[in-house]
């Protein structure tokens, strides 16, 4: 069962003022590829799972621009925890 919710928004340093979308799809898809719940928004991406599991994957996120050749990364994240279980679905249903 989840117990956080981790959201991110990932700032990638580009060399000679390039077009961060591609980076940030690559974060992205660190996040796919982790096999966790998730939802990209206009301006953050949020997961949801094992606190310990989400921010692992933040880091992996972060390694991933620089193995990109990212002189340096910001990344900010809100993080929702609870023992008892977190759902992205049930904080958000009715809104929807």
């Amino acid at each position: 069962m989840a117990n956080a919710l981790v959201s991110i928004q990932i700032i990638p340093k580009t060399k000679n003022g390039e077009d961060t979308i591609p980076y940030i799809d690559e974060a992205i898809k660190v996040i796919t590829d982790s096999g966790v719940k998730y939802q990209v928004n206009p301006l953050e991406t949020t997961m949801e799972g094992d606190l310990t599991d989400l921010i692992k994957i933040v880091e992996k996120m972060n390694k991933k621009m620089i193995e990109l050749n990212c002189p340096s990364v910001i990344s900010q994240i809100k993080v929702f925890y609870n023992p008892d279980g977190a759902s992205m679905d049930q904080l958000t249903e009715k809104y929807r």
